[in-house]
């Protein structure tokens, strides 16, 4: 018997069931042919460009209030939670914005309970972007990235160019969705993705298991149910194959926080822990209750585009779910520490380090917030080092206590190098703002400063043990001038904070006062301490020697206080005006 060839188009005699196999098979393959990939990776990639684009933009026009807001409104759980949908609307992602928050947990600038309502507002704020979808405006979209690109070419403030940002991004978001959307209409009409949509369909599982995967893969859980919203109008994918495609991209856009907590500390661990816990057993309830919730969206909003049906049924579902969780935040909090052992950092173990690769690049002005936070640290351990040195001299330490104050400055030092490497790095960034710009300018010259106190305390603490140890002592009066040029200080100390923070220019004013009052007590103390030599009052060699020393170091002291606040208030007030460009 011999050997037959086969080829394409026809068997050497071979029968008729052969021919009709490859016959098939070339259908298939020129049916896939036939399909526009590069629209529909084109118009993905340009949907996916248009998110970040209206994202970065919104982030540089709201950036400045939205690190105000941070700052103020999470410490209570409901606020927390309206600022995570804001947040999340602003950064069009809640994985960003799980990613943000881990960072200024793992940072110690915020607690896992503030966190948490965060997450918990993250998942409602994520649903804005399949409404924008929903919204039949494709037609117009050209039209908008016309504006917007007229907004970045012809206007020389920078604000109105982030405004361009922002239109031009929301534009893109309408075009790349139209020709994938037109591309991934022929699919319905592939016999394989008809076999695939078949399964999804009998196999609600799968259909999350790949809402999962594409959302890990995408890093965007908004890309992924804006695939199964043109899928579905398309008629590719049937309804209740859609809702657990949308139930799965919960849980693959906690890949994201997952990724940001590795390494990190307990705390932020337990942010990603949380957002993962929300979001699977959320996708769980959505998967219980599967078809009762299908008929649901289909009674009440049966009437809307397929598109709004999908962004309709998404804003439901994680509104209702946001809802159920949050009375029981504490409870969900508890649970989270169990499965997440450990201790969560002090103030004293703040790793500052670990924010720049999560927040700096996602949201500067985030970044600047933290920073500025992770200073007022940098101020708290300096102002306690100087409180236990005047204990120290009021008391008469030795040099176990000594060991204390350095082990102190030491924290101080380590707060010194870090935030100054974090600043450096935020400082090359690309999307400042010009008051982002100002703030680390700021920055910079407070953490250079409240340092140096730090240093001018452990000499203050230096020369009291040389006269301890020669077992001398000041004059009742040289003690009582230094007592009162020490709380002097002091006040002067917490008033440069105040300063750093509000750049008030009355309190700046009062702090220069303050400084002339200083100046004035020092000489004073100068004066009173030479007529005591004269009069042979002083007994003790060593304190009459370096008794200048001491008061000269608390006047260089205050000096620093307001380096702080003088550079608060000309950063704040600079001249730079809104037309330049921050490249």
């Amino acid at each position: 018997m011999g050997e037959h060839t086969l080829h394409r188009g026809g068997v050497a005699g071979s029968s008729p069931v052969a021919s009709t196999i490859f016959q098939i098979v070339d259908k298939e393959e020129n049916s896939m042919m036939t399909l526009n990939w590069g629209m529909i990776l084109g118009g993905f990639g340009l949907f996916m460009f248009g998110i970040k684009f209206m994202g970065d933009g919104l982030k540089a026009v709201a950036g400045d209030q939205l690190r105000d807001f941070i700052n103020k409104y999470t410490s209570k759980p409901l606020t927390a939670l309206l600022m995570g949908i804001v947040i999340t609307v602003i950064m069009q992602s809640s994985s960003a914005t799980s990613a943000i928050t881990i960072g200024l947990v793992r940072a110690g600038l915020m607690t896992f309970e503030q966190a948490t309502g965060i997450i918990l507002g993250a998942t409602i704020g994520t649903t804005f972007t399949s409404f924008l979808i929903s919204i039949n405006i494709e037609k117009y979209a050209m039209f908008i990235v016309f504006v917007g690109a007229l907004l970045i070419c012809f206007t020389k403030k920078q604000r109105y160019i982030y405004f361009g940002n922002v239109i031009l991004g929301f534009g893109l978001i309408f075009y790349g969705m139209s020709g994938m959307g037109d591309a991934l209409a022929s699919l319905k009409d592939l016999p394989q993705f008809e076999a695939i949509a078949l399964n999804m369909s009998q196999n609600p599982v799968l259909a999350m298991l790949s809402g999962v995967g594409l959302t890990a893969l995408v890093q965007s859980s908004a890309a992924t149910i804006g695939v199964i919203q043109k899928l579905y109008q398309a008629g590719a994918v049937s309804f209740s194959a859609a809702l657990p495609f949308m139930f799965g991209a919960n849980i693959g856009t906690t890949m994201t926080g997952i990724l940001a907590s590795i390494g990190g500390t307990t705390a932020g661990k337990r942010t990603a822990a949380v957002h993962t816990t929300i979001n699977v057993i959320s996708t769980l309830i959505g998967m219980l209750l599967l078809r009762p919730y299908a008929s649901f969206i289909q009674m009440i909003a049966g009437g809307a585009n397929p598109m709004m049906q999908i962004a309709i049924a998404n804003i439901i579902f994680k509104t209702l779910t946001t809802i159920l969780f949050f009375p029981f935040t504490k409870q969900l909090v508890a649970f989270v520490r169990k499965i997440v052992p450990g201790e969560e950092p002090s103030d004293m173990d703040v790793d500052i380090e670990e924010m720049d690769t999560e927040i700096s690049k996602l949201l500067p002005s985030a970044a600047v917030h933290a920073s500025e936070q992770a200073i007022l640290k940098l101020v708290d351990v300096v102002r306690l080092n100087t409180v236990n040195t005047l204990k120290f001299f009021n008391e008469r330490g030795d040099e176990t206590d000594k060991e204390k104050l350095d082990k102190t400055e030491a924290i101080a030092n380590r707060f010194d190098t870090k935030i100054t490497d974090y600043l450096i790095r935020l400082s090359v960034q690309s999307n400042l703002t010009q008051q982002d710009i100002n703030d680390v300018r700021i920055q910079f010259d407070a953490v250079k400063n409240y340092e140096r106190i730090g240093d001018l305390n452990q000499n203050l603490s230096e020369f009291f043990l040389m006269v301890f140890e020669k077992k001398e002592a000041f004059t009742e009066h040289a003690m009582k001038e230094i007592n009162d040029m020490f709380e002097h200080f002091i006040d002067m100390y917490d008033l440069s904070a105040e300063v750093f923070v509000t750049h008030d220019e009355k309190a700046y004013h009062q702090l220069q006062e303050m400084e002339l009052k200083l100046d004035a007590m020092e000489e004073e103390a100068r004066a009173a301490h030479f007529k005591r030599m004269a009069d042979h009052i002083c007994v003790s060699p060593v304190a009459e020697s370096i008794y200048c020393d001491v008061i000269g170091t608390l006047e260089r002291m205050g000096d620093h206080c307001c380096n702080v606040a003088k550079s608060a208030i000309t950063g704040f007030t600079s001249d730079l005006s809104d037309d330049e460009v921050v490249a």
